[in-house]
């Protein structure tokens, strides 16, 4: 039985007013994005982000991160203490007010703060509200002073609890359980961040501890040479090709600028921007700018030293391969846009960086004539690549339809035309491939078998990888084009599903193609296209009953729920080596209904952490890939060798 509502009976009595800050409780989503694990970690950022704008403003130069047994927080700063006088038109300290209220903080008063990370108050504010507990203590005037709040509601009056050495804030916190589904604080991911914002701002320094076992770790981060520093960690192994880094800082009225870039032997371009420590990962009018000034200034200075040969000119992709670069601008009123607000969109700030890049990168050249000639070179070089690669698409066009017109003929297509409902598997090997084919739903799942292992592209150029004829059918079934050509929208399918064996091939094979993905269409990833299949390693079966276990944990309970306290007699356990020992229905129904599968979402929290890990695994350097081996052998789990 339904009712029909009418418009009266919409009053003023169903407008629901949340008052303080119920409104961040009722839908935490929106104010840190997510109640699992990343939201939890944002936490964490809201409160250093206080500090780090202290240090910006110049009264901060130490901030110490401790995690606590139970994953309580506390961060403390030595910068001037969040004001404990009385708010003269609110009627509260202004501790109390930046802890309790939405939109109330220093940071919109530009006399306090030239530039901010982000709104103050309103971070710490979100933090209070979705904490179990928290407390803050001020050193201000030579006093301590205290105060609590449960739940983002105030539980104790601010308090002077003695005399104080110096000035700062200490905020103590613990995440409410009743908001996460997730409260264990990842030490590794809270260092990537603190980190960048130590490269960020130099001289600043960043400590972080984790006393929740005996064997307590600490961290600590200061880089006085700021993002030349950045630049050289970025870099990792990979072989300069000119030994100095290419670094300047300087101030003009719409930005402040600071840049680090330098070339090496690779073929891959990592170039990061940042504004205000944020890292804006959709780019901007900054990064426009420097790619601009980038492309102008080396193929004038190639120019008029008569590098070239004739009709001889570089490109941007040319001008940036093998590029680590880094630039951070602090802007007073930044502008952000893009689908994640992280896109610079002040239109001033790119003429001030390319005249800036302009200047000094031109400066650059002019005193280090052999730097200029190595890197342009290696640019030429890319020149010729690039030419070569025109000539293989072009060709491989008219023999395999790359990106349009005729699919690979190992393509197995859906039926549906609509992206959004489609989804492709990349499978390993042509038993697997047909399996899969079997057992897909036609109308919306297409099947790519593969073929052994596809080219590293860590290690090759444009023209060689499109060579590649594995790479080529992939680029040509996603039909969005690879690299400088690529293009989103074009995408054939919204999923991408890379499905492989269980074993160290398989996972050899993943990292190639999630190499491939990261380097050569790196959208696919950022717009949440890309996911890893979970096929089960285990099939625990008796009489015609049988399940599936992912892992030896699941496979044990499935054979305690079958013997029923008693022996294991009649139960068979067949351990999967491979996709094609698994029949199609098998396949269907483990790894590949909707109803029942589980799929990774691929996705990138840290770009710059990413670069170094795919440059120290994929890279020319063998010693790195030993290390990294030897510092993780011990976490790995079901490893068939």
């Amino acid at each position: 039985m339904t009712t029909k509502s009418k418009g009266s009976d919409y009053t003023s009595r169903q407008i629901q007013v949340l008052k303080g800050l119920e409104a961040v409780r009722k839908r935490p989503g929106m104010y840190i994005g997510s109640t699992s694990a990343r939201g939890l970690h944002h936490l964490v950022y809201e409160v250093v982000d206080n500090s780090i704008d202290e240090a910006m403003a110049g009264h901060c130069t130490s901030i110490r991160v401790v995690i606590r047994p139970g994953d309580i927080i506390s961060v403390d700063d030595d910068g001037r203490g969040i004001p404990v006088d009385i708010h003269p038109s609110e009627g509260v300290p202004g501790v109390e007010l930046a802890m309790t209220t939405l939109h109330a903080g220093g940071k919109f008063d530009k006399s306090s703060y030239k530039v901010s990370g982000g709104l103050h108050g309103v971070g710490v504010s979100v933090v209070n509200a979705l904490s179990e507990w928290l407390e803050v203590e001020v050193r201000r005037g030579g006093k301590r002073h205290h105060q609590r709040y449960e739940r983002g509601i105030k539980a104790t009056d601010l308090k002077v609890l003695g005399a104080a050495r110096g000035s700062g804030t200490l905020v103590t916190f613990k995440p409410d359980p009743e908001v996460f589904t997730e409260l264990a604080f990842s030490f590794d991911k809270l260092s990537v961040r603190l980190r960048e914002l130590a490269f960020l701002n130099k001289g600043l320094e960043i400590v972080l501890r984790d006393e929740r076992t005996d064997d307590e770790v600490e961290d600590v981060y200061r880089y006085d040479g700021g993002l030349a520093e950045f630049v050289a960690y970025l870099r990792g192994t990979r072989k300069a090709i000119h030994e100095n880094v290419i670094y300047f800082e300087t101030s003009r009225p719409e930005a402040e600028i600071e840049l680090a870039m330098q070339y090496d032997e690779g073929f891959s371009e990592n170039t990061h921007t940042f504004v205000n420590n944020i890292n804006t990962h959709e780019g901007g009018t900054h990064l426009t700018g420097l790619k601009a000034a980038l492309t102008r200034t080396i193929n004038d200075y190639a120019r008029r030293n008569k590098i070239f040969k004739k009709d001889e000119n570089l490109s941007g992709d040319d001008v940036r391969e093998g590029l680590t670069c880094v630039l951070s601008v602090k802007v007073m009123e930044p502008q952000f846009e893009g689908q994640t607000k992280t896109k610079l969109g002040n239109s001033e700030v790119r003429g001030a960086v390319e005249a800036a890049v302009n200047e000094h990168l031109a400066a650059f050249l002019e005193e280090n004539p052999k730097s200029a000639r190595a890197l342009i070179e290696k640019s030429l070089q890319a020149a010729r690549a690039r030419m070569a690669a025109r000539k293989a698409r072009d060709l491989a066009r008219k023999k395999s339809g790359l990106e349009g017109g005729v699919l690979p003929g190992k393509l197995a297509d859906c039926s549906i035309a609509d992206p959004a409902l489609s989804e492709i598997y990349l499978v390993e090997g042509d038993s697997a491939g047909g399996s899969a084919k079997q057992g897909r739903d036609r109308s919306f799942q297409a099947i790519l078998p593969l073929k052994g292992k596809i080219l590293n592209v860590e290690k090759a150029r444009i023209d060689k990888i499109l060579s590649n004829d594995e790479i080529r059918a992939m680029v040509t079934a996603i039909g969005a084009g690879i690299r400088d050509d690529f293009d989103i929208g074009k995408a054939r399918y919204h999923k991408i599903i890379i499905m492989t064996d269980a074993d160290v091939d398989g996972a050899h094979i993943r990292t190639l193609l999630l190499t491939f993905f990261f380097r050569q269409m790196r959208d696919l990833i950022d717009q949440g296209y890309v996911y890893i299949a979970q096929p089960p390693l285990y099939r625990v079966q008796k009489g015609k009953a049988e399940r599936y276990a992912y892992s030896d944990a699941e496979r044990d309970q499935e054979i305690s729920k079958f013997s029923n306290g008693n022996d294991g007699k009649g139960i068979s356990i067949q351990r999967y080596k491979g996709l094609g020992e698994m029949n199609p229905d098998q396949l269907w129904k483990t790894t590949m209904d909707p109803d029942t599968r589980t799929i990774l979402r691929v996705t990138v929290e840290s770009a710059t952490e990413a670069d170094r890990i795919f440059s120290r695994l994929m890279g020319d350097e063998v010693e790195p890939r030993r290390q990294f081996i030897e510092q993780n052998a011990r976490y790995v789990r079901n490893l068939d060798v």
